[in-house]
């Protein structure tokens, strides 16, 4: 493969299951059966493009808990981190979570499952150059849409990148505190079928507890708790399907419907995550804790408002301090360059 000089090549060295090119999505198609795909934490995905100078949308790897590991076969990369709380590595020197830093031609970095999070972000200053489909490069690899060929990224796999000038300095922490997200209660707004459950079941829906099942995936998150029950049924007229919709089938047992939903469902919609909480919800692990909050529309669309406020302040970067610093990064340095002798020493 040639390069041209303004380009890159990142190289896959390992991928862990769920390691995909994400963008905002493809949207404009469920109509056509198209799901949009994206990201799953659309706030985390958005801190890490703006935090090299990309604009909000632009494709990242999206890294789950499988972890992934990468090197720049040439070139330099500007790159970015952000995310859940990810253990981060460059050339086995270890860093913060959100990080942005040059990747040097034949440096490694690593990114693995730290304390919490269920998704991460790499994002490269410039431009991944692979084809879109449909306008994205969104990977949907239940249809094998977008990305590396419609699949997972895999170890082997090298991307071009186009690359963009890298005006921040080369290691910095990005201040990012709206990334740290108690589960906490995840606010929805109730319906679109609602009406299908009697008033003591949406009272049993939001008192909870619910816990995350260990059946979770970019498609839909299965939640463990009270079993509810239906008052007119649990078949409905298949309508359309946002992320973040919440179904319940026969079973009782709520679905949440997530980045790589089906377009339509028959089930009844009991409520709707908004969309500043969909991400808190996408980063909990299996066996995590939470309720459901019910809010208005006008209190769902201040949310969003006050979100898109915050990012448009834009992103702070910081240059690494031995605060921002890990004991086993500080190990890996030399800190007593230029000593070479103690007097009274033997």
């Amino acid at each position: 493969m040639r390069v041209a000089g303004s380009e890159a090549i990142v190289r896959i060295l390992s991928a862990g299951p769920g390691a995909t090119l994400q963008d905002g999505g493809r949207h404009g198609y469920l109509r056509f059966g198209v799901t949009a795909a994206g990201p799953m934490d659309q706030l985390a995905h958005t801190t890490a493009n703006l935090a090299v100078g990309n604009p909000a949308g632009a494709t990242a790897i999206e890294v789950s808990v499988g972890g992934l590991e990468v090197t720049a076969e040439s070139g330099s990369l500007h790159i970015a981190v952000a995310g859940g709380e990810f253990s981060l590595s460059l050339d086995g020197r270890s860093l913060p979570p959100a990080v942005v830093l040059n990747l040097e031609a034949g440096a490694v970095l690593k990114i693995r499952a730290g304390g919490r999070g269920s998704w991460c972000y790499l994002a490269v200053a410039g431009r991944f150059v692979v084809p879109k489909v449909l306008g994205s490069h969104a990977t949907h690899t239940r249809t094998g849409f977008g990305g590396v060929n419609g699949r997972a990224l895999a170890a082997g796999d090298r991307l071009v990148i186009e690359r963009s000038a890298s005006p921040t300095p080369s290691l910095s922490a990005i201040a990012a505190p709206w990334l740290d997200r108690p589960l906490d209660a995840i606010r929805v707004v109730l319906g679109p079928q609602h009406d299908y459950f009697a008033d003591d079941q949406i009272a049993a829906f939001l008192a909870g507890p619910w816990i995350v099942s260990a059946k979770v995936d970019r498609m839909a998150y299965y939640l463990d708790g009270p079993q509810l029950t239906h008052a007119r049924g649990y078949n409905i007229v298949s309508d359309g399907i946002a992320m973040g919709a919440i179904q319940v089938p026969g079973d009782g047992r709520p679905i949440v419907l997530m980045a790589d939903r089906q377009s339509t469902g028959g089930y009844p919609k009991i409520a709707t995550i908004i969309g500043p909480d969909l991400g808190r919800l996408a980063q909990a692990r299996p066996g995590a804790v939470f309720r459901f909050a019910a809010v208005s529309i006008d209190e769902a669309v201040a949310a969003r408002r006050s979100e898109v406020a915050l990012l448009a302040r834009g992103i702070v970067v910081e240059p690494l301090t031995r605060t921002h610093l890990s004991s086993e990064f500080l190990l890996g340095l030399n800190l007593i360059d230029g000593v070479v002798g103690v007097e009274g020493s033997g």
